[in-house]
Order: C-alpha cells, then sequence, then structure tokens
C-alpha cells in the first residue's frame, strides 16, 4: 500500500520517491541542483527526534536538510 507523507516523517533508512516539492521558485530551484526532484528517488539516512537537519541520501549523495525544508517535501512511500 502507497502512502504519501512529509520527507521529516519518513522512519529511519525508509526510502521512498519524491512526488511533490513545495516552496517558493528560489527554494525549488536550489532543491533542484542538488538533486532533489520529482520522481526522483530518495532515503532517509539520519535525523534527531525533534531537532536539528535531517540527512538523506539522492543520487548516491548524502545531504542534510532542515526540517523546515523537509517538511514541504512530499514522498510516496510504497511495498
Amino acid at each position: 500500500m502507497e502512502e504519501i507523507r512529509k520527507l521529516s516523517e519518513l522512519y529511519g533508512e525508509e526510502e521512498g520517491v519524491i512526488v511533490e516539492v513545495g516552496g517558493g521558485f528560489g527554494l525549488k530551484r536550489r532543491l533542484a541542483c542538488l538533486g532533489i526532484r520529482i520522481g526522483k528517488k530518495v532515503r532517509k539516512v539520519a535525523s534527531e527526534p525533534f531537532r536539528g537537519p535531517i540527512v538523506v541520501e539522492v543520487d548516491g549523495a548524502q545531504l542534510a536538510l532542515g526540517r523546515g525544508v523537509a517538511e514541504k517535501i512530499l514522498v510516496k512511500v510504497g511495498e
């Protein structure tokens, strides 16, 4: 069963496909330059429970994203 969640809500080592990137033009462009685009597979690597950055892996590269940014990225998680 597939479900759509915010990137910040993924569990440890969980992966999915990006379905939407929110925010303004500047944020979307910056994320696209980092490889975070609709259709890309993303995997959550690490995060603290309630604070600090979220580390994700996209195309073999690890990126640290702030929680506010991670809240704006929707991911389709399924089996």
